[in-house]
């Protein structure tokens, strides 16, 4: 956590599905039949359970709005989730929108970048595949904290071109509807995954 009422955490799923819905105090979604998708769902629940708690309030679940956006029933706490199992990742923040994503590297992002990064992106993410799933994360991260659908990653968010390090900052823009906000983004590579939250910046 960064404070105690916003921060993000991360969930390691070793659990089985009955310990999760223990936890979480939830029954799973009937309309996920992958076990996969079962777990992930679970765990991504105990973990906002975890950070709501953490925050010192009660966790009644979570519902989706009519964008798909996950929010907290009967608490004003914006919350992000993202998953990639055997990792789950989660946001909260009780005064703006948050994104968080999370994704393991592989080479299948190279075939889809020219539909996800413009052409300076892409001039500057080059072959490195790292680099590629940080723009990746760093993007989702941004359609998450906008929270509705109709956006290009492409033309609508952008990422200005950085040095890649182990952990970093990125900057971001929103371009929508005639208007841009800017945000700052946190990113962290690991040994087998890359992570990138929206920050107060």
């Amino acid at each position: 956590m960064l404070n105690k009422q916003s921060g993000w955490a991360l969930w390691y799923i070793t659990e089985s599905e009955n310990e999760l819905s223990e936890i979480s105090n939830e029954t799973v979604d009937v309309s996920l039949i992958s076990s996969t998708k079962r777990l992930e769902w679970l765990a991504g629940r105990s973990l906002i359970k975890a950070l709501v708690e953490n925050c010192g309030l009660d966790f009644y679940g979570i519902e989706k709005d009519e964008f798909g956006k996950p929010f907290l029933k009967h608490n004003s706490h914006y919350i992000s989730l993202s998953h990639s199992y055997p990792y789950v990742a989660a946001q909260i923040d009780p005064v703006r929108a948050v994104g968080i994503d999370l994704e393991q590297p592989k080479s299948k992002l190279l075939n889809i970048a020219h539909r996800v990064l413009s052409p300076v992106e892409l001039n500057d993410a080059g072959s490195d595949v790292v680099k590629h799933c940080i723009y990746w994360c760093g993007k989702e991260a941004m359609y998450k904290s906008y929270g509705k659908r109709g956006l290009s990653f492409a033309n609508h968010l952008l990422i200005e071109p950085f040095e890649r390090m182990r952990t970093g900052d990125l900057r971001g823009k929103i371009i929508a509807h005639g208007n841009s906000r800017e945000l700052t983004l946190a990113y962290s590579v690991q040994t087998d995954y890359v992570l990138v939250f929206t920050t107060p910046g």
